[in-house]
């Protein structure tokens, strides 16, 4: 649960975007949220809140029946119009029948189950709730601005458009028109019913004071009619529209008038125009266009009385039964804080059980206010925030004092412990312009809060005075993200004289960390990395920093860098005492233990990063016995893990000690016992990111978080009902989403207008600003960041698009048309601006006057003396100076510039300076104003060259700040300031224009032409243009880098373009790994040929090109046996093609490398096989496995093939045996049976491996021990092979004879990848083979050499440690089930029948052991040959060889032996299960 919270913003623009409900429940729209707020009429209370919106809430109204006043519904810009329930804050169902934004929506005061909403292209739905139907109807077709269901009559709702018309239409009657309600000329802004129903006979007033004759006919009848109107208003709940005479209906529109409408006849019957109220000491200029919002509300039981909003947030209670200015009574007093400062959009009222009957406003200064409507005060003021909350604060000297840094530009200072007003909050917006990031008390002076912006600014606030802040002369290049008041290191520390003791340090996005002196801000900030290079001798380049830390009591200084690591320096001098590399990411925030704790806990250093893991350090005893040098720290005093996602803040405890609490991306607040390492609390209140956190002075359970949904929350320690954060997905991906959705939707609809209907610039959800405010409050309020401007900034609907219905509407445009012409006509007649005002206006007097002047000139020019009191150019013959001498033009001149400097019209000034010969003045003016531009520049030579050059340096500024950085570049160059001028152009990121720049102004040997390009090409590679920063690297001569770029894109172009510019820049090394690549990626897609291309670039690669050629023949070779699929060959080469298939592979492929590339066991020098064969062998191919792809497994196989091939050059039998096993083996291990026997068939068609070749004639002779094992071992893979070939033939033999087809026991292609087949018995059609069967010739090759019984033992060995590892496996998994509770009795039911059978003595973990030292000892004596060469498992071949010969004479040795090794070594159920009729 939470305590107090403020609220984000209620949206703008939105004709009714809050209502109260009978029991005090407010509900307010701010971004896509509904925020529920308890309201009473000396407090509120945010209650809770309403989210399932995906955008922006447009419209929201409570249902203000008995019994059903908790259900609510609102409408958003998706379109969606969805119903709540208040109490179980929960949705209760969604109405999609709108395809565009909705405007407006409202809940029938007299059916419990209407609502009718509409949207911006006109369509108008009835939803009915208790059947969840809707009904849609287009009464017009124009964009809803409003609309309201009349308290009377069911069916009947008036809309307002944003065109200015209104019309009331019967729902009943499918939308049928009953009234257009013409007379406003713009934007209908808000409607609002009497509350009571039926109307007399008014007097018309088209203008507001006409008619006063007839206000006492109006009083009487009001009088009269008093009670008979309020008993129909009873008993009127559903009467039709032919039952009633009518109901006053009142409007507000951006025409600044409130109009009174009989809805009986059909217009109006009183104009009320918004009174011009002078608000900061100066009267509304009537002549200006004022922004402005015009709500009207009309209060239950008041006849003739209602409330409007006025031009910059006034409220104005009218009395209708008066005229003049004792008709409107203004709401509030003049104290500061009573009436809202900006204009205000909602209003809605309730009247509490004890009778008193209460006002609530929503406004465009973010504030919600309440009002007495008995004595119009104001009894409290709720403050919002219009973007998320980047800092928050308590001042250490100022208890409960609470500072809020919010990114709508403000600055809240909340008094948290006042007792009159819960929310008693200060708002600070001068001279910040920009979203407030980061802020800081300062730890000794009352008030005194310093703040950093995201456009890098760095000032001081004193909170207790009106005064603008401080404003540091020293602007950082990005966003501030860290405050902290420390002790003055050098320089500020020199000559101080004892009279500071804290200088103000910032940090900021650019990496960098000032040290302010806050005395004097007007000075340069010192940059503390010239300190720490100077007194740590460091000469290369430290990391960006990213967040510092002072300790306490001011000895040493933590701080974060964006590599991760944490340095902490003693002060004064900032020794480097020790550096942390604990983390791996960007620092986010670093915070000491407070002194004030139990001993030992003083030195306590916490971090936080990027990554969800929080660090705490304990350097107690390094600051307290400094080292001689750096320590560096790797492991962590506490490790606190449970966050999902990068910290973002953190606080210790001021009441505990070890008490932590952090905030994180994953949305959640938590605190941690440090000491123990435990979860105490976890706190998810907020939607969304948290990014601040502090710790309640006062109360050790209370906390304050602030995060990006706007809202600043105060919780509970004990009362939350969660310890850790949640587990699961990031809320950052569900953020992605959201802002993806988002774009999308903004994609979908068509730019919003302001107000005025015109499409603006908008910031914050405003149009810019238009005039009634102070500069200093637009920039306030306005400059605003992206996160606000899309959730405050609800524009008003967006133009109705007429091209659809032309035909329909013809004579409304041509009207519109006719309508337009006239305003675009007076804009080109519109005169230019007169410079010299004061003095034409005197000619447009009385003709009497005019004759008069005439008169005194001609005194003037001819008498020696001139009348008394005319002085010609002053006064009130100001316009004679024209006529008179220089001294008197000069005069005029003089009083005609007061005239335009209390206008603002500093051009005209410059202008006149410039006349009068003052070109200096005219010049310092135009400065100082910012009006400077190209004809003053082109002038100021004139005044000499120092003035000149002034000139030109102010222009460069002013052009930068209107964004115009080629221009004044440009200018800089007429000052000779050629670096100046690149320097501005590369701070801007216009590198193209900087290099241009160089290179055409400065000698090509110049540095910075290479860090133009090298920071360009960081920025194009950051961007994804590899191939533009691989030229600018290119002519900064980082060809090797240039190459890595261009590789970075991975695919074959970009590879072989990279691999070529290395090798064109002598990178040998380099371009022989990219083509390699290249290659290898093009052997994947088939394409052989460009393979070969791309090798054939790079001399040293040839032995890669063999390698490719035995790759590519071999992969031909097994498609043409249809033992792999055939894949789409992109391009092969033309020895890869059908032919020369009598040839084995090898004889093939020595052939091939003979006539392509010239390689042949005469070759020499680099081409010779032994030098290649030494390059082969440098290449790593890890071992294939079963999950390995087959064309990778076969790229392997053929690595080995090529060496075997290299070895047959050089005639190593034993190296080329040895490869030969080595390819075999893979294929094995990768399970590819059917591949393993083609290739043996193709590598050795007569079965004998030591037959290599035989066009080339050689037989393999072997002299050392293991190249003899290795042939043997390659002969028993042949030789089983052989023998499954001849058993799958006999199967085949035995079916054609029975009449099946052969393919049932043939293998297919299929079968690759799968183990090859278990003998488990005599199979169906073998026991189906009689006496008679026709018996195959004998073996035609040597199968003793499958039964070896040292290689039978080993296998029997190797068999019974893996069962072994199995059930020890089985043993642990089942240990550690039942240590958590969850013993799984379906494992144990699916043991094996042999882990079943075994005795109680096997199932012990140390008779197990015991068994596995045993076997593995026996392994270990077995020769190693049998280990390392091993062959075909012997038992499965004794019993193939037994089945076999029942069709094929097996000798009677071979029969005895294998019966012999299956006595011996078939110990397994399966195999005494199928050899049981041979030994029997």
């Amino acid at each position: 649960m939470r305590d107090r919270s403020l609220p984000a913003s209620p949206n703008w623009y939105c004709s009714r975007c809050s209502d109260v409900n009978s029991s005090g429940l407010l509900g307010v729209g701010g971004k896509n949220v509904i925020y529920l707020i308890d309201v009473s009429a000396s407090s509120c209370r945010v209650a809770g809140e309403l989210v399932g919106h995906k955008d922006l809430v447009s419209g929201f109204s409570f249902c203000q029946h008995a019994g059903q006043s908790h259900i609510c519904v609102s409408s958003s810009n998706d379109g969606a119009v969805l119903f709540w329930d208040t109490d179980a804050k929960t949705l209760i169902k969604e109405h999609a029948a709108h395809q565009n934004p909705v405007t407006a929506v409202h809940w029938s005061p007299v059916d419990k189950n209407l609502v009718v909403s509409g949207d911006e292209k006109g369509v108008v739905v009835c939803h009915w709730f208790h059947t969840g139907d809707s009904s849609s109807f287009f009464p017009e077709p124009r964009t809803i601005f409003c609309l309201s269901c009349s308290p009377h009559t069911w069916s009947c709702v008036a809309v307002g458009y944003k065109d200015g018309m209104i019309v009331l239409i019967d729902v009943s009657k499918k939308g049928e028109v009953t009234h257009r309600l013409r007379g406003h000329d713009n934007e209908i802004h808000s409607l609002a019913w009497s509350p009571l129903s039926g109307e007399e006979q008014l007097p018309s007033r088209n203008e507001d004071g006409e008619g006063h004759g007839k206000l006492n006919t109006l009083v009487v009848l009001l009088e009269v009619n008093k009670m008979e109107l309020f008993c129909i208003f009873l008993g009127s709940g559903g009467v039709s529209a032919g039952d009633v005479k009518g109901c006053y209906l009142a409007s507000g529109s951006k025409d600044q008038t409130v109009r009174i409408w009989s809805t009986a006849k059909g217009k109006g019957v009183m104009t009320l125009k918004l009174p011009y109220l002078k608000r900061r000491g100066s009267a509304v200029d009537p002549g200006v266009k004022e922004r402005i919002w015009l709500n009207v509300h009309w209060p239950q039981g008041r006849a003739t009385e209602i409330i409007s909003s006025c031009f910059s947030g006034e409220l104005v209670m009218w009395d209708l039964t008066k005229a003049g200015k004792q008709r409107w009574t203004l709401f509030g007093d003049s104290s500061e804080g009573q009436n809202h400062s900006r204009i205000v959009f909602n209003m809605s009222s309730v009247q509490l059980q004890d009778g008193r009957e209460l006002l609530i406003s929503t406004s465009m200064d973010r504030e919600i206010k309440c009002w007495d409507l008995q004595s119009l005060s104001c009894c409290w003021t709720l403050p919002t925030l219009g973007g998320p909350v980047n800092a928050l604060t308590f001042s250490p000297v100022g208890v409960g004092c609470l500072a809020l840094g919010v990114g709508d530009s403000m600055i809240r200072v909340w008094n948290t412990l006042s007792t009159q007003n819960k929310y008693d909050v200060r708002t600070f917006w001068q001279g910040i312009k920009s979203k407030v990031t980061a802020l800081v008390w300062h730890p000794k002076r009352e008030g005194c809060l310093s703040f950093g912006t995201d456009d890098g600014k760095v000032g001081i606030y004193d909170v207790f005075s009106n005064k603008p802040p401080q404003v540091s002369n020293s602007y950082h290049r990005k966003t501030v993200y860290t405050l902290a008041w420390g002790p003055p290191v050098p320089p500020l520390s020199f000559g101080a004289a004892g009279q500071q003791s804290y200088s103000l340090y910032s940090c900021a996005g650019e990496g960098v960390i000032l040290q302010h002196d806050p005395y004097h801000l007007s000075g340069d900030a010192s940059d503390i990395d010239v300190l720490i290079r100077d007194t740590n001798n460091i000469k290369h380049k430290l990391s960006p920093h990213t967040d510092l830390s002072w300790k306490p009591d001011g000895k040493v200084v933590a701080i974060g860098n964006e590599d991760g690591g944490i340095d902490v320096y003693q002060a004064p001098s900032l020794r480097l005492l020790c550096s942390i590399q604990q983390h791996h990411k960007i620092i986010n925030a670093l915070r000491w233990h407070h002194d004030h704790g139990a001993a030992g806990l003083q030195g306590l250093l916490a971090s936080g990063s990027s990554n969800a893991i929080v660090y705490v350090h304990d350097l107690q005893s390094i600051i307290e016995c400094p080292p001689e040098s750096p320590v560096v720290l790797t492991e962590p005093y506490r490790r606190l893990c449970g966050h999902t996602s990068k910290i973002t803040g953190m606080a210790w405890s001021p009441h505990h000690s070890g008490r932590l609490v952090t905030v994180s991306y994953d949305g959640t607040a938590q605190v941690w016992d440090v000491l123990e390492e435990t979860a105490v609390s976890n706190y998810r209140g907020h939607r969304g990111y948290l990014l601040c956190v502090d710790w309640s002075p006062v109360d050790p359970d209370v906390i304050w978080t602030g995060g990006k949904d706007f809202t600043a929350q105060e919780w509970q320690v004990s009362k939350q009902e969660f310890t850790k954060p949640p587990k699961g997905k990031k809320i950052a991906t569900q953020e992605k989403k959201k802002v993806s959705s988002k774009q999308q939707q903004k994609k979908k609809t068509k730019p919003t207008f302001g107000p005025g209907g015109d499409a603006v610039p908008k910031t914050n959800g405003e149009t810019v600003a238009e005039g009634g405010k102070p500069v200093g409050e637009q920039d306030a309020s306005e400059d605003e960041n992206e996160d606000v401007g899309a959730t405050n900034g609800f524009d008003p609907p967006a133009v109705f698009s007429h091209t659809a219905h032309f035909e329909t509407q013809k004579k409304s445009f041509s009207a519109a048309k006719s309508k337009d012409k006239p305003e675009m006509n007076l804009l080109k007649k519109k005169k230019p601006r007169s410079m010299l005002p004061l003095s034409t206006s005197m000619d447009h007097r009385p003709k009497e006057d005019l004759l008069q002047d005439c008169v005194t000139l001609a005194s003037v020019k001819h008498c020696s003396a001139p009348p008394a009191g005319c002085v010609p150019g002053q006064g009130d013959h100001i316009h004679l100076g024209l006529f008179a001498g220089r001294e008197d033009l000069y005069r005029m001149f003089e009083a005609e510039e007061e005239g335009h400097v209390e206008a603002g019209h500093y051009d005209s000034v410059v202008y006149l300076r410039l006349w009068s010969g003052d070109l200096e003045g005219a010049l310092k003016l135009a400065t100082e104003k910012g009006e400077l531009n190209d004809h003053l520049l082109s002038i100021a030579p004139m005044a000499g060259y120092k003035v000149w050059s002034q000139t030109v340096e102010a222009f460069v500024k002013q052009l930068c700040l209107q964004e115009q950085y080629l221009k004044a570049a440009s200018h800089l160059l007429s000052l000779g300031k050629v670096y100046e001028a690149v320097d501005l152009l590369r701070s801007h990121k216009l590198y193209r224009e900087a290099i241009a720049l160089v290179k055409a102004r400065l000698p090509a040997e110049d540095p910075i032409l290479k860090e133009l390009y090298t920071s360009w090409a960081v920025v194009l590679e950051k961007d994804g243009h590899l191939s533009a920063a691989a030229k600018c690297l290119l002519a900064a001569g980082s060809s090797f880098d240039a190459a890595k770029v261009i590789a970075r894109k991975n695919d074959v172009s970009s590879l072989k373009t990279a691999a070529t510019l290395a090798r064109i820049s002598g990178e040998e090394a380099l371009a022989q790994s990219l083509a390699l690549r290249c290659a290898k990626d093009l052997a994947a897609a088939q394409d052989w040929v460009r393979a070969q291309e791309v090798l054939s670039s790079q001399s040293s690669l040839t032995v890669h090109r063999l390698h490719l050629c035995v790759a590519e023949l071999l992969a031909a070779r097994l498609q043409d046996s249809e033992l792999i699929p055939p894949a789409p060959c992109v391009s092969c080469s033309p020895w890869a093609s059908p032919g020369q298939r009598l040839l084995t592979i090898q004889d093939r492929v020595r052939d091939i490398w003979e006539e392509e590339f010239g390689i042949s066991p005469d070759s020499a020098g680099h081409h010779s096989a032994g030098v290649l064969l030494e390059e082969l062998k440098l290449v790593e191919s890890p071992t294939p496995t079963t999950s390995t792809p087959l064309r990778q497994v076969l790229l392997h196989f053929s690595l080995h093939l090529t060496r075997a091939v290299l070895s047959w050059f050089l005639n190593d039998d034993g190296q080329l045996t040895k490869e030969l096993r080595q390819a075999f083996a893979a294929l094995s291990d990768a399970g590819h049976f059917c591949i393993s026997a083609e290739i043996c068939r193709l590598l050795f068609p007569g079965g004998d491996v030591r037959v290599i070749s035989r066009k080339y004639p050689k037989t393999l002779s072997h002299n050392e021990d293991h190249a003899e094992a290795a042939a043997t071992s390659l002969q028993a893979v042949v030789c089983y092979h052989r023998l499954y070939e001849r058993w799958w033939r006999v199967s085949v033999d035995s079916q054609i004879q029975d009449g099946r087809p052969p393919s049932a026991a043939q293998p297919c292609p299929e079968d690759e990848g799968k183990e090859k087949p278990l003998i488990q018995g005599p199979s169906e059609q073998e026991e189906g083979l009689s006496s008679e069967t026709q018996r195959v010739d004998e073996l035609n090759f040597d199968a003793s050499v499958l039964l070896s019984e040292p290689h039978a033992a080993c296998q029997v060995i190797q068999r019974s440690v893996r069962q072994i590892q199995d059930r020890l496996a089985s043993i642990v998994l089942q240990h550690s089930r039942a240590q958590g509770g969850q013993q799984d009795d379906d494992a144990a039911d699916g043991q094996s029948s042999a882990d079943a059978t075994q005795s109680p003595e096997d199932q012990d973990l140390l008779s197990l052991s015991t068994k596995m030292s045993k076997y593995q000892k026996e392994l270990a004596d077995l020769p190693c040959e049998v280990k390392t060469y091993p062959r075909p498992d012997v038992v499965e071949c004794c019993l193939v060889l037994l089945h076999l010969n029942k069709s094929t004479p097996v000798p009677a040795s071979l029969q005895q032996e294998a019966k012999e090794l299956l006595r011996k070594y078939g110990t397994s159920s399966s195999v005494l299960k199928a050899s049981q009729q041979f030994l029997s």
